[in-house]
């Protein structure tokens, strides 16, 4: 029988802390959270309520206090900084709230300069960041720089490249913030297309909960703790 592969990112009873004072605040306390692969998890909240810190956590950019971070079977807590960073690289993809592309560079060459930090080879790399480019609706856009592209567009040059290293694990900041509602749509459902197309375990930070019907769960946080509040399909946790 052949093993069952390790969950893409697992979040086991952690507890965050920051500095306030002479006592410390509590911005993720005793949180939980599996993501299989090829789903999508939405985490909705009002701001402050932790859910940045969510993102950081699972990113191993910030380490907790307490509890256990996996990502694709490695306990990140038993790693060192550099075999964190090592981790990052390769199985997380992140996607921030605002693109922060390169001016000088053209889409493909944002995507190009993702693969050069990991190691891979420049034809190598250049072949899949056109093949993203066009799997994110841009393959016509492949040359131009950020100036000449849309908000909308730029996003999902934002997307493809998070994607560009092929990691199990991808984490969205707000990307639909600074975009109108049908863009922001349309932002919505290539991420859902490309998590069950590509299989990553997806989650998505959001205030906008409006049209959140097609992902696979949403959960909710409030003052630093995790709540389910609703779930398509057979996922766990």
């Amino acid at each position: 029988m052949t093993a069952p592969l390790p969950l893409p990112l697992l979040l086991d009873g952690v507890t965050l802390t920051y500095p306030d004072g002479d006592g410390r605040l509590t911005a993720l306390d005793e949180v939980s959270l599996e993501v299989p692969a090829g789903t999508l998890t939405a985490c909705v909240g009002p701001s402050g309520s932790g859910k940045s810190s969510l993102l950081a956590v699972a990113a191993t950019l910030i380490a907790p206090d307490r509890g256990r971070v996996v990502l694709a079977g490695a306990d990140t807590g038993a790693l060192g900084a550099a075999e964190r960073a090592a981790l990052r690289r390769s199985r997380v993809g992140i996607v921030f709230q605002q693109p922060n592309l390169l001016p000088s560079l053209t889409a493909a060459e944002q995507l190009q300069v993702m693969a050069h930090l990991a190691g891979h080879r420049p034809g190598a790399a250049r072949a899949r960041a056109l093949a993203l480019l066009d799997a994110v609706g841009l393959a016509g856009q492949a040359s131009r720089r950020p100036h000449q592209l849309s908000g909308g567009q730029r996003q999902r040059v934002n997307i493809a490249r998070a994607l560009m290293n092929s990691p199990s694990v991808l984490l969205v900041d707000e990307p639909t913030s600074a975009l109108d509602h049908e863009r922001g749509v349309a932002v919505l459902d290539l991420l859902v297309r490309l998590t069950r197309e590509l299989g990553t375990a997806t989650v998505l930070v959001t205030h906008d909960a409006g049209h959140l019907g097609r992902v696979d769960r949403v959960v909710e946080m409030s003052d630093g703790r995790l709540c389910p509040a609703f779930v398509r399909g057979p996922v766990a946790g």
